[in-house]
């Protein structure tokens, strides 16, 4: 099915409301290959077709588990070395597709995460940020259109259950044209007591994400949008000028946790570390020369204030998980051009400044997590008092926690507290530039307003 723009109607917000069919699958022999959007335009919902229910009761009920109760998963069906090319996410589209990229000269694609929303008071934003992303396509020259959306995590709220899938992800992108890559957050992986292994988080993640073969799930009821079939909750993208290392930072609230730590979390396979060094080996070995960024959910850097903790609410930085991934990079001697991550919501960049091989880089370290489900300023209230907010450029590196790579500073460059937006990132031969497009309070309007730009060949910033 090709897609077809939507009207003026659908990328703005009506009070009409498009019923859901039955659920029941779609005959699959229909479809032989990818179906991305639903061809002719819809207006939006405006509710919630299942209501949620608070959980506030069952955060108090499951309290330290959250911080406690990793997960374990299955190994990629990739082999560590393999990458999954963005040919492969189109079908038969694909080689004509990445022939169109390579011909435009550059690759242009969203990325956000914690787009879900657990409750009909903050449906509106999360179908404000996914109106957007498809204008956004849609409204685009050729030459700058986007080929892809990778998301960082948290796509249905609370416990990812199959039967909020529909209105958390099929409804809202029924109109986005394009794949749908992700990663698991936390939401998507933690699992409740009693969970019947049918309804395992990962399970059905991966029934929508990670399918053998395109193909209608039970989720996307009447719509027709296939599974993706990424081969697992961590994989690598190939794409022209960019791979993007997405790992699976598992099911904690926090801290971001990507192995076993020597035993310190038994359920979590250490899969992902061979993973990871064979990735990075794999650029070294090819010379590959695009950009490299390794995407995951909980991010390596978070802003909580000198001497201060994060609330529950912000969520800090996972050093420890940083701490891995870099010993890796160390020990490999390649180092990603930029990290993407999402977890806290708001949307916060700061500056590395690594050297590794002699080489000193500076490595954008970028945190979108505005993507329609609540914003959290960057520093909370202490009894009642007010905590003054970071300026922009405020020196962070006491955020570094014994780092396994020489770190000469980390600055704070840039956040936004108040409002939601994504991730508008473009690559060509030479640059990577990463720009954090930002709605208005109304969530009709976006513009751009943080941009960073990295030299491939140096790992330095560009002056914008």
């Amino acid at each position: 099915m090709s897609p077809v723009p939507p009207s003026s109607e659908s990328v703005s917000h009506t009070t009409h409301r498009r019923h859901r069919p039955h659920p029941v699958p779609i005959p699959q022999p229909v479809f032989g290959q990818p179906v991305f959007n639903e061809g002719v335009a819809s207006p939006d919902p405006t509710h919630l077709l299942i209501p949620h229910p608070s959980d506030s009761a069952l955060y108090q009920k499951l309290g330290h588990t959250l911080q406690t109760n990793t997960v374990s998963f299955p190994a990629s069906r990739a082999a560590v070395g393999e990458v999954y090319p963005l040919a492969t996410a189109y079908g038969a589209r694909g080689p004509s597709t990445v022939q169109a990229i390579q011909h435009q000269g550059k690759i242009i694609f969203h990325a956000v995460g914690d787009t879900g929303a657990s409750s009909g008071n903050g449906y509106s934003e999360e179908i404000h940020v996914a109106d957007q992303l498809t204008a956004d396509v849609f409204q685009s020259k050729p030459a700058d259109r986007p080929s892809f959306l990778f998301h960082l995590g948290d796509i249905v709220y609370n416990f990812s259950e199959s039967k909020y899938y529909y209105d958390q992800i099929y409804e809202p992108f029924r109109n986005y044209p394009l794949p749908i890559l992700a990663i698991p957050g936390n939401h998507d992986s933690f699992i409740i007591p009693g969970t019947p292994p049918e309804e395992i988080p990962l399970t059905i993640f991966s029934h929508n994400f990670c399918a053998q073969q395109p193909e209608i799930t039970m989720e996307a009821a009447g719509l027709h949008r296939t599974a993706m079939t990424q081969p697992g909750v961590y994989f690598t993208l190939d794409a022209p000028f960019v791979r993007v290392i997405g790992l699976f930072s598992n099911s904690l609230e926090d801290p971001g946790v990507l192995s076993s730590e020597g035993g310190k979390w038994p359920n979590v396979p250490d899969v992902q570390l061979d993973y990871l060094r064979a990735q990075l080996q794999r650029v070294r070995d090819e010379h590959y020369a695009g950009a490299v960024l390794i995407a995951v959910h909980h991010p390596p850097f978070s802003y909580t204030p000198p001497g201060g903790t994060a609330s529950a609410a912000a969520h800090g930085g996972s050093t420890a998980m940083l701490r891995q991934i870099d010993t890796i990079c160390q020990a490999v001697g390649v180092y990603p051009h930029a990290f993407l991550s999402g977890h806290a919501h708001n949307y916060q960049r700061y500056t590395r400044t690594v050297t590794l091989g002699g080489k000193t880089r500076q490595v954008p370290f970028v945190v979108c997590g505005s993507g329609g489900h609540h914003i959290n300023p960057v520093v909370h209230a202490i009894q009642g008092q007010p905590s003054p907010e970071p300026a922009f450029g405020t020196n962070t590196t006491y955020l570094e926690v014994n780092p396994a790579v020489q770190s000469s500073g980390l600055i704070l460059e840039k956040y936004q507290d108040t409002n939601f937006g994504y991730l508008r990132v473009a690559v060509d031969s030479t640059q990577l530039r990463i720009a954090f497009h930002l709605l208005d309070g109304t969530g009709l309007q976006q513009s751009e307003f943080d941009v960073v730009t990295v030299d491939l060949a140096t790992s330095t910033l560009v002056a914008n």
